[in-house]
């Protein structure tokens, strides 16, 4: 099962030194039976990327909590046995799921990362959660901004360079 898992650069070179993630339960995303009731006509692909955006939504989220954090949304995707996947499921996020175990570097597929260039709408986005969490429309119009940027994506073997590089992997994706 793929399984969307938000985070920032800081918290993936966390992860990528003790190499792993958890110990557990790890929060993440994925198509799951609450997902699919709630976009009843989205096929496998666009339930994939829903996923992948709740993820990003969470990693923003992340972002606020941790203003030192470089603002690029991080999302690492992982192939996981279903058993080893709960379903968490919020109303505001049917994709949510928990995992009960820790997770090995070696079941990480690839990365999703905000190019550098999205820095500042990502930097606002933070920023604006708070209000737009309350219902202010042009924090949310800030929000919105952010999840307009598409993820680049890494593969796993340029996970260390992302993490640790110059300015934490600004430089550009694949």
């Amino acid at each position: 099962m793929r399984v969307y898992l938000p985070f920032t650069l800081p918290a993936l070179a966390r992860v990528l030194d003790s190499g792993q993630l958890g110990p557990g339960p790890v929060p993440g995303f994925a198509v799951t039976p609450a997902l699919r009731e709630a976009y009843a006509s989205g096929d496998d692909e666009e339930l994939e990327y829903t996923a992948l955006t709740e993820a990003a939504r969470a990693s923003l989220r992340m972002l606020a909590a941790d203003p030192a954090a470089p603002p690029r949304r991080v999302v690492l995707a992982a192939e996981l046995p279903g058993d080893q996947v709960r379903p968490d499921a919020q109303v505001s996020e049917p994709g949510r799921v928990r995992l009960q175990a820790p997770v090995p570097l070696s079941r990480l597929v690839s990365a999703h990362v905000d190019d550098k260039a999205a820095a500042k709408d990502v930097q606002s986005a933070a920023e604006a959660l708070p209000a737009a969490d309350a219902g202010d429309d042009d924090a949310r119009f800030a929000v919105d901004g952010a999840e307009g940027h598409e993820l680049a994506w890494y593969a796993t073997q340029e996970l260390r360079d992302l993490a640790h590089g110059p300015e934490q992997g600004t430089e550009g994706a694949v």
